[in-house]
Parts: structure tokens; C-alpha cells; sequence
């Protein structure tokens, strides 16, 4: 585990503070936590990147010409 020294704004670790509270945990939990999310949501968008510039619109037209085409049950509307 390592260590490292934050500056913030009194606001912010105020309002981190009473969340901790409040969700019972710690201020280094809360942090980590969404330190966590962050960079999950940053590396999520970076694998759909990629995996876009791989796409190809003739392969997903071939894909969809073998859907059946039937009228969608109304639980699905």
C-alpha cells in the first residue's frame, strides 16, 4: 500500500468527510473508492475507443441480415 499527500480544497474535504460519515467508512476508503471508479470509467472509454477503430460497418450489415425479421413481442415495446 502506498501513501500520498493530498491538497484540497477545504470544501471538498468537508463534504468527503460527512460523506464518509455518512456511508460509514473512511476518508481514505471514500477516496479510493473513487480514485477507483474514475479510472475505471476513463479505461472503459478508452477500450470502446479501440475497439471502435476495429468496427466495419460490411460486417455488421452482414450480422443484421441474419436477424429474422419478426414483429417484436409486446412485452418488448
Amino acid at each position: 500500500m502506498s501513501t500520498i499527500s493530498l491538497r484540497l480544497p477545504e470544501s471538498l474535504h468537508k463534504k468527503a468527510r460527512d460523506l464518509a460519515k455518512k456511508e460509514n467508512t473512511s476518508i481514505n476508503q471514500l477516496v479510493s473508492s473513487a480514485l477507483a471508479e474514475k479510472i475505471s470509467a476513463i479505461m472503459t472509454e478508452e477500450y470502446i475507443a479501440n475497439r471502435a477503430k476495429r468496427a466495419s460497418k460490411t460486417k455488421f450489415k452482414k450480422a443484421l441480415k441474419k436477424v429474422a425479421n419478426v414483429k417484436a413481442d409486446e412485452f418488448d415495446l
